[in-house]
């Protein structure tokens, strides 16, 4: 008789093949790289927009971007939740749980007529973009390895990368013919499609889920994770440089539109560079991660970030004020940030496999975190009207981001 420890090995060796196989497939991976993208598509095809979104609801730009601030902080928050409720009751319930409040959070957008409900809506729209960055990722590791899952990883984000790149000039182009709301109902077209391609195409991957995932063992996996240096190495080295992005994010559309006299359309076309350089970086991890290493990678990566950095703020020093003096260096922030995360996820999700959404969450909240504190911080520095405060504090997080990684190279193990 075989005995019942024999039977659960079993099952969960089945139910591995049985998510492998159905995982298998170029499908497949575009229906990842679709529930990633909801986020990044949530966060950037409506930045043309801000400034005219200001001027529509009567408020300053400072007020308008608590769309963007208080989204990125729902995101930090939400992960913290998800990764492990994932952990828990498997990865697709709560994919499509999250999704659904995307859905739901595009349309109150949509109709808002006042500031409180289109930060309602975006509320709403964060819960389910943390829900698909989170568990994008999770998924990737309950089915590769560490190294591949850098590599799997790095063809996600390489696929979702194309999301950021046309935002901007899709919410540009649309906003300039029917208005910022067009690009809400955009995000409410694409997030239930992917909500119906969850439903349809996703088996549920996380073959440990079940009733002994209870709330001690979130705070275990957790106690865990915050006592491992390796983990906080990975984690706030891709939260710096993401902080890098998002810092931006927060100030580029007020430089391009409002320092520089150019159009949301300019605008939208321009960060297209960005996000080119980010999926020639994504290419690049997933293609030689294998070969080189997720620690060299995010090494040179993250001295990439900083170099371009410097270089921006160099050009801007010489009195060359025009937009490809910010989005030429900033293709190689895109460059260094697509090969810093991939890496750097990997390596936080596998310190302990068997809690991926629990540091999928942590990670992922901790990069979101980091956008949420610099997007204000930015956006209030920014109203003296000049771009240094902007350049002072990406240089500040790419400096943390070397700083950050040194916990790696002098941690012995998990």
């Amino acid at each position: 008789m075989r005995s019942p420890s024999t039977d659960t090995e079993t099952d969960a060796g089945a139910a591995i093949a049985s998510s492998s196989s159905a995982a298998s497939g170029r499908g497949f991976i575009l229906l990842l790289v679709a529930v990633a993208a909801v986020s990044p598509l949530g966060i950037n095809i409506y930045l043309p927009s801000m400034p005219g979104m200001a001027a529509d609801f009567g408020v300053d730009f400072a007020a308008i971007q608590l769309t963007l601030s208080l989204y990125l902080l729902t995101v930090a928050i939400g992960q913290l939740f998800i990764g492990p409720l994932s952990d828990r009751y498997g990865r697709r319930p709560v994919l499509l749980a999250g999704l659904a409040a995307f859905v739901l959070g595009s349309l109150l957008c949509l109709i808002a007529a006042d500031i409180g409900l289109l930060l309602a809506g975006r509320v709403l729209q964060a819960v389910g973009g943390c829900a698909g960055i989170t568990l994008s990722r999770a998924v990737v590791r309950d089915l590769y390895g560490r190294e591949q899952a850098a590599s799997m990883i790095g063809y996600v984000t390489m696929g979702m990368a194309v999301a950021p790149m046309l935002a901007p000039s899709i919410g540009g182009a649309l906003d300039g013919v029917y208005g910022w709301q067009a690009s809400f109902v955009f995000l409410l077209l694409f997030s239930a499609l992917t909500l119906a391609g969850v439903l349809l195409r996703l088996p549920e991957t996380n073959c440990h889920c079940g009733p002994t995932g209870a709330i001690g063992q979130m705070l275990r996996g957790y106690a865990k994770l915050g006592g491992s240096r390796l983990f906080w190495g990975y984690a706030l080295t891709t939260a710096f440089n993401s902080a890098v992005f998002f810092s931006f994010v927060a100030g580029a559309s007020y430089v391009v539109v409002e320092l520089m006299g150019r159009t949301p359309l300019e605008y939208g076309i321009y960060f297209g560079a960005v996000s080119l350089g980010y999926i020639l970086g994504n290419f690049f991890t997933a293609r030689r991660a294998t070969t080189i290493g997720p620690n060299r990678l995010i090494l040179a990566g993250s001295f990439m970030v900083l170099g371009s950095v410097a270089v921006m703020a160099a050009a801007f020093g010489l009195g060359y004020m025009h937009p490809v003096a910010l989005f030429m260096p900033m293709f190689f922030v895109g460059v260094g940030n697509g090969m810093v995360m991939p890496s750097g996820v990997a390596g936080a999700i596998s310190v302990r496999p068997e809690a991926a959404g629990t540091a999928a969450g942590l990670s992922g909240s901790l990069q979101m975190g980091c956008g949420a504190l610099t997007a204000p911080l930015v956006g209030a520095l920014l109203g003296g009207g000049s771009i240094w405060p902007m350049i002072g504090v990406m240089a500040a997080w790419a400096l943390l981001g070397i700083a950050a990684f040194a916990l790696v190279g002098r941690a012995a193990g998990p």
